[in-house]
């Protein structure tokens, strides 16, 4: 299938280099085998330079793997899921896109918004003790963490006043028996917040594969939470944008280029 439908010239140029930090994200999801398919969604949303008032983001063409997505591919939509760039052949689902509008009618800082179905994600969004504060990457995930009651496959408009209600002004979000969720100010915070959301659920499952109960498991002690996204603005960058990103960027070059087209 051809993905590139949409000359760069045409475009905005802060709307482009959305584009193409977008579309190496969806492939880096790919890359570190987060993707589902052809499910799960990553929303951007554009800068005023480009949109003004309105609010417009930009999605992936539905039906392509995300190893395949190129930044002139992806889909310009509203609030409501409806193409905006009608020049654009590919479709979109307006269902996956319920609980992405949700968030951001939520958070209006919110520039991305990453949604995942991995299976790490799903295991412990079943657990009912949720996130257990026993790896240094938990305790990031913990000082901002909040919680969805699964109600069926996220398709009805009503299930946003409860899922808006339960993210509050938490940037990560465990949607129960369904996934996770990650809300950032740039598609690298996003993206970083949801490498440690998923090492997370992984050393977790590690950790309880051996045990009968999580009582066996040292659990870090609670004054330690404190401070704890100081910490990680000190460690990371400011999450993604200084140091993690333009490194994923490099690695994304050598291993699977071409997404910026």
């Amino acid at each position: 299938m051809k993905t590139t439908t949409l000359p760069a010239a045409q475009i905005h140029p802060d709307e482009w280099a959305l584009r193409v930090n977008l579309a190496a994200c969806y492939r880096l999801v790919a890359l570190y085998g987060w993707s589902d398919l052809v499910f799960t969604h990553i929303s951007a949303k554009l800068p005023e330079s480009v949109a003004g008032d309105a609010h417009q983001f930009l999605i992936n063409p539905y039906g392509l793997m995300f190893d395949e997505i190129t930044a002139s591919s992806l889909v310009k939509v509203d609030m409501q899921c409806q193409k905006l760039d009608t020049d654009n052949p590919h479709p979109v689902n307006p269902a996956g896109f319920v609980i992405h509008s949700a968030v951001h009618e939520a958070r209006q800082e919110a520039g991305c918004v990453l949604h995942t179905h991995t299976r790490a994600g799903v295991a412990v969004s079943a657990q009912k003790h949720g996130v257990l504060p026993i790896s240094q990457q938990s305790t990031f995930v913990l000082s901002s963490l909040a919680y969805h009651d699964y109600e069926g496959v996220a398709i009805r408009d009503e299930e946003k006043l409860r899922l808006k209600s339960n993210l509050g002004g938490a940037n990560y979000l465990m949607l129960r028996n369904h996934g996770l969720l990650t809300v950032g100010k740039t598609i690298a915070d996003a993206f970083l917040q949801m490498y440690i959301f998923e090492n997370t659920c992984r050393i977790q499952l590690d950790a309880l594969s051996g045990q009968t109960q999580t009582s066996d498991l040292v659990q870090v002690n609670p004054d330690i939470l404190n401070g704890v996204a100081h910490a990680m603005k000190v460690q990371t960058g400011g999450l993604g944008g200084t140091f993690v990103w333009p490194s994923l960027i490099r690695k994304l070059n050598r291993e699977n280029p071409g997404y910026d087209v």
